[in-house]
């Protein structure tokens, strides 16, 4: 099993290309109504359009805010430090800087962590894989 998680957007071609710059992936599909964003091949994101309701419905409101509230999109890169660079490049809105998780001793994933803010104001979160942030650190 895999997720295959989909967020609704205001513009899809802008997030899409955000997300393309910030993970290092490809568009799918492309289009102002729908995005497919693969890595490797393999589907990691879908962007919708709030208007476009195609042959479903609308998916979500527009006017409930926030966006993903209580909802974290988490990635986990191969490569941290190019990740928190493009980042960096982008401009993106730091929720929380640069971090080790846990921040103290020696147990938890031992990952470093970065939590960004997209264009439509979605959390989303850069993990490096567990094990490899080392010994102790502290923000």
């Amino acid at each position: 099993m895999r997720s295959q998680p989909m967020l609704c957007v205001h513009d899809v071609e802008a997030s899409s290309r955000w997300y393309q710059k910030l993970l290092g992936c490809q568009s799918a599909h492309g289009g102002k109504e729908y995005e497919r964003l693969v890595d490797g091949g393999r589907l990691i994101l879908q962007l919708h359009g709030w208007e476009e309701d195609h042959h479903h419905g609308p998916i979500g409101d527009p006017e409930d805010r926030p966006y993903g509230n209580g909802v974290l999109l988490w990635f986990e890169v191969d490569d941290f430090d190019a990740a928190l660079a493009r980042a960096e490049a982008l401009g993106a809105e730091q929720v929380l800087a640069r971090h080790r998780n846990p921040p103290d001793g020696a147990g938890g994933p031992n990952h470093w962590e970065v939590w960004l803010r997209d264009p439509d104001g979605y959390v989303v979160v850069l993990a490096s894989p567990d094990g490899t942030a080392g010994g102790p650190w502290k923000p």
